[in-house]
């Protein structure tokens, strides 16, 4: 089914093929995709971490991603008031999400909109947690050696 405009969110930092796996999924199922891009505050606040990529260069990578129509800021992490803001209808997001408690919430919430969530499958492998682990690994070995 293609929706007439579609949202998904992460913090893309470090972009891998992960994000670009979802991004690529996403446009493929609506005519306008929407990317809502995490601050460096609610990543702070969330993650307990700053990304490595500052919010300003991530927003401009994503905003220069052929597969992405239109990129905003998340600042905190309301899907309801977001939806409020950009009246998406479809809501795409990894698998690795699916059954929790909040997106069993989130569906329930969004179906009385109309609107749908859909899960694409996780990349397995690769994230940019696993990323900054090795960086750092080569980082602690360079200084060692």
């Amino acid at each position: 089914m293609k929706y007439k405009v579609g949202y998904t969110t992460e913090v893309f930092d470090l972009f891998h093929i992960g994000h670009l796996n979802i991004l690529r999924n996403a446009k493929s199922h609506c005519e306008k995709l929407i990317v809502g891009v995490t601050t460096d505050e609610l990543s702070i606040a969330r993650k307990g971490k700053k990304p490595i990529i500052p919010f300003g260069e991530r927003m401009e990578i994503v905003q220069h991603i052929k597969y992405v129509d239109e990129v905003v800021a998340q600042r905190d992490m309301d899907k309801l008031k977001a939806w409020e803001a950009l009246r998406f209808d479809a809501m795409f997001v990894g698998d690795d999400w699916k059954g929790t408690d909040a997106w069993n919430r989130l569906e329930r919430e969004f179906a009385r909109l109309g609107v749908a969530i859909v899960y694409f499958p996780y990349t397995q492998g690769t994230s940019s947690t696993v990323i900054k682990s090795v960086l750092e690994e080569f980082l602690g070995e360079r200084k060692a050696g």
